[in-house]
């Protein structure tokens, strides 16, 4: 992501038009629309400034990631009552539809021992519960698939 995408998300975020910004700042909302846009940069001193209106460190501005902040503040304010409720397996196959396909394809049975296995031994070995157990199994999944382990 652009400075100038994370400095629109940060400002949206804040409940901020560029207006107030712009006063707050003391430069015009041309020059708040240039610096979103990309068209010009802010100084170091007004991005300083920005990241403090924004409740930022510097470094949270300069990185600041929409999607990932986005995901965090849902996760939040998702209730434990609420996300029993989700139909996850469904939600996630509107993004990914071969979480919806793979069951017709895949001889799951084949692989469910094993899996079984694997998650008996992250219970007994570590003392996760099965849910922990699960989560560390799907870690441990995704860094094989990255060729991290």
């Amino acid at each position: 992501m652009s400075l100038g995408n994370s400095l629109y998300h940060a400002r949206k975020k804040s409940g901020l038009s560029q207006e107030n910004v712009a006063e707050k700042l003391g430069v015009s909302r041309q020059t708040i629309s240039k610096w979103e846009t990309d068209e010009t940069l802010p100084d170091i001193r007004q991005s300083k400034r920005l990241a403090v209106l924004y409740h930022m460190t510097l470094d949270e501005l300069i990185e600041y990631d929409f999607d990932e902040q986005q995901a965090r503040q849902m996760i939040d304010g998702v209730s434990e009552e609420a996300q029993a409720k989700v139909d996850w397996n469904k939600v996630w196959s509107q993004k990914y539809p071969v979480l919806a396909a793979y069951p017709a394809t895949v001889r799951t049975g084949d692989y469910a021992p094993t899996l079984r296995e694997l998650l008996a031994r992250l219970r007994r070995e570590y003392g996760y519960n099965d849910t922990d157990a699960l989560l560390v199994l799907k870690d441990m999944l995704a860094k094989v698939w990255k060729g991290e382990l």
